[in-house]
């Protein structure tokens, strides 16, 4: 296994995170998310991204349980589900996801939506949580800039993570400067697209390092400095997901990624959601 797999950002508290993780998107909790999360850990991978609304925290948990690896070296982390949202709520979500996943601690908690009129009162829960030592990090998913601010100009605590839909098609680079000024991590999910990697460019760049495309795109989300969470259940495909470490793609190549850019979203539009 190669150590650079467990390389990490080290975030805005001093937390180190590993900027290679294991998302669990629609794995089921029937065996499948347990077998997954273990074959990664098997495979190197030190990281893993799970949520309440995933139903899958308890296979999560199993899954790290019998991993064999000591549970300081691996990074958990869950979301509020936007049902669970305002401060009791989350509270109370939050020791049903630590009492599924069987952990005293967990590494990261973000809220998962910005739901209005409530994401300022979960961030005061996760701020209380982070203070009474159950989280070592605390920040937010899909969240806007407009709602970075609110959320910093109300709250005691800077996220210390943004999770957001990040890939060559949407760039988000007005979101990731104001990120990088503010000191919060951005973390990508569905950084595959989704399977959609049929661009000639990705092609072209992976042929010449005898790499897939979707090995280009993760190693692009390394040299822009994002965290980078492929979901997959197979063990061969989460093996070469993380073969991302043996080459570098040149400051032309990866602005010809970045090119590729059309602020296309797979996902819902974080301003206009209704779920």
């Amino acid at each position: 296994m190669s150590q650079a797999r467990t390389e990490s950002t080290i975030l805005s508290n001093g937390v180190k995170m590993p900027w290679l993780g294991l998302g669990v998107w629609k794995v089921k909790d029937d065996g499948e998310a347990e077998r997954s999360v273990a074959s990664a850990i098997e495979a190197g991978y030190r990281s893993i991204d799970t949520a309440a609304a995933y139903n899958n925290e308890t296979g999560v948990g199993a899954g790290i349980r019998n991993s064999g690896i000591a549970r300081d070296d691996i990074f958990v982390t869950t979301k509020i589900w936007n049902a669970h949202q305002g401060y009791e709520s989350t509270l109370t979500a939050f020791e049903d996801s630590r009492r599924k996943l069987d952990l005293d601690v967990v590494d990261l908690l973000l809220i998962h939506w910005p739901v209005k009129d409530k994401y300022t009162e979960t961030w005061r829960a996760l701020e209380k949580l982070y203070r009474d030592g159950f989280v070592r990090a605390i920040g937010v998913s899909n969240f806007q800039i407009h709602h970075l601010r609110d959320v910093i100009s109300t709250g005691e605590f800077v996220p210390m993570v943004n999770q957001v839909e990040y890939h060559p098609l949407l760039t988000q680079t007005e979101l990731h400067t104001f990120a990088k000024s503010s000191n919060i991590q951005l973390m990508a999910w569905s950084p595959l697209m989704q399977g959609n990697l049929d661009q000639s460019v990705l092609a072209e760049i992976g042929a010449k390092y005898g790499k897939s495309p979707a090995q280009v795109v993760l190693r692009w989300d390394l040299q822009n400095e994002v965290v980078t969470i492929p979901k997959s259940v197979n063990p061969v495909r989460q093996q070469e997901n993380a073969d991302i470490f043996d080459f570098t793609l040149t400051d032309e190549e990866v602005a010809l990624i970045s090119g590729l850019n059309r602020n296309q979203r797979f996902g819902p539009d974080p301003d206009n959601f209704n779920f």
